[in-house]
């Protein structure tokens, strides 16, 4: 069906529920599990959820040379293909984002609908300081610095006040203890990652979900995704980069009422 050739889907993936097809796309440092694990039920409840963990996540190999995003989109679509998915919806968050955003404009037949979430077409002046800094600290093995850094960086300012000290240890040790093994190679990545010749070419219906507390990601990036993608709607949810943690029930909302009226 696709006009391009599909690799064949080697990274390990995860697979939920029934229903209209929707491929989820993780986070740099991240993967399935961790990017939605707290809405997967949810949203197996009314879809078939596919989503790869990229190299060095899950249980998906470390790789030995630098990824690409053509490379992580493909695998993306060939995995849901593998499944028996001919169309499907796309989720993506983070680096998912872009991920999902390269599967779409490269196999436009395949995407009935596009959902965008703290994400980025581009690496702005924020990224470039921020991303170099998270690179240096997974690759130095100090998993509780770079936890600091990442709680600092990825809680919105209400969640984080609103955490008392021990709370706040437990989630530094979580986080810590989380930390993808392949995390410098998604850091050299996100850098790297610029589609914004992409944005005009998406057919889609797009729905951009804005963190609007988020310093990773800033909101100028996500109207910038809802301005140039044609038709696309954007809205607002009050978090961090991390609206799995803050507001599941509400992310998965969002994502599950745009997709009831959009996925095929």
């Amino acid at each position: 069906m696709s006009e391009r050739t599909l690799p064949e889907a080697t990274f390990a993936r995860t697979v939920l529920g029934s229903g209209p097809g929707l491929a989820v796309a993780h986070g740099a440092g991240s993967s399935v599990a961790g990017t939605y694990g707290p809405i997967l039920e949810g949203l197996a409840a009314r879809h078939t959820v596919v989503g790869i963990d990229y190299p060095g996540s899950g249980e998906t190999p470390r790789s030995t040379k630098p990824l690409s995003l053509d490379g992580l989109a493909d695998q993306l679509v060939a995995a849901a293909v593998a499944e028996g998915l001919e169309t499907f919806a796309l989720s993506g968050y983070s680096l998912g984002g872009p991920v999902a955003i390269r599967a779409a404009a490269r196999h436009p037949e395949r995407v009935t609908a596009l959902v965008l979430t703290a994400t980025f077409p581009h690496r702005d002046s924020r990224l470039a300081l921020a991303l170099p800094i998270w690179r240096k600290l997974a690759e130095s093995g100090d998993r509780e610095l770079l936890a600091e850094y990442l709680t600092m960086m990825a809680l919105g300012a209400d969640a984080l006040e609103a955490m008392p000290s021990e709370q706040i240890q437990q989630a530094l040790a979580f986080t810590a203890a989380s930390v993808a093994d392949g995390t410098p190679e998604h850091a050299e990545l996100a850098p790297r990652v610029d589609v914004r010749n992409d944005l005009p070419r998406i057919k889609a219906p797009t729905l951009v979900i804005s963190t609007t507390q988020d310093w990773f990601t800033s909101t100028r990036l996500h109207h910038q995704l809802a301005d140039t993608i044609p038709g696309a709607q954007l809205v607002e949810i009050p978090t961090g980069h991390l609206p799995m943690v803050e507001r599941p029930e509400e992310w998965q909302k969002l994502i599950t009422d745009f997709l009831d009226k959009h996925s095929a």
